[in-house]
């Protein structure tokens, strides 16, 4: 199978690709290399999460997904490597997007904890923000973190997010519900730009 690796998106270090389901062995490599970092601060995954069939068809999905404006799933990658050989360093997602008078979706993202530190998740977040807010049309986005978690929370002040509350017992995570502080961006009326 020929790989159809696309960057949507790129920046001085990194590319952001919707991946073909052909990619899905180097997501599970990303996964499988950070599953203790992600395990404390992700919901409960399926069965099958960690094999490359899982890959394979959510990878699928998620450009049917794409295609039906129902969300936006980008793996980054280092810019300076092949886009059908490069590792998986982080995601970033836009979910639930919602149309209409809302024109909103909720962002979610996470980082090989090999390159935390180097501000690639700013350098990848600010990328996307602008995909969101300029060809997508979107006016808000949404993302909620874990009150602990102070990269997440610097990453979304740079950005300039606003913190809009605090939900308690917010999500189900290893096996307890765990509160999150609530933050939001909007994007500014055409005629104020």
């Amino acid at each position: 199978m020929t790989s159809d690796t696309t960057a949507l998106l790129t920046t001085e270090r990194l590319s952001l690709a919707l991946l073909p389901p052909d990619a899905a062995w180097r997501v599970l490599a990303y996964h499988e290399a950070n599953r203790e970092h992600f395990d404390p601060v992700s919901p409960a995954r399926p069965a099958n999460f960690f094999s490359v069939t899982y890959w394979r068809t959510r990878l699928a999905q998620d450009r049917e997904d794409f295609r039906h404006d129902l969300s936006l799933r980008l793996f980054l990658l280092p810019r300076a490597e092949p886009l059908t050989t490069a590792p998986v360093i982080g995601n970033i997602s836009l979910t639930h997007i919602r149309r209409g008078p809302l024109q909103a979706a909720d962002l979610g993202y996470a980082l090989d904890q090999r390159y935390e530190g180097k501000g690639l998740m700013t350098e990848g977040l600010r990328a996307i923000r602008d995909y969101a807010f300029g060809p997508m049309g979107l006016h808000r986005l949404q993302a909620n973190y874990l009150p602990e978690n102070l990269r997440s929370a610097a990453v979304l002040k740079r950005l300039g997010f606003v913190v809009e509350g605090y939900a308690r017992d917010f999500l189900l995570i290893d096996g307890r519900w765990r509160d999150h502080v609530l933050t939001s961006l909007v994007t500014s009326p055409p005629d104020a730009r």
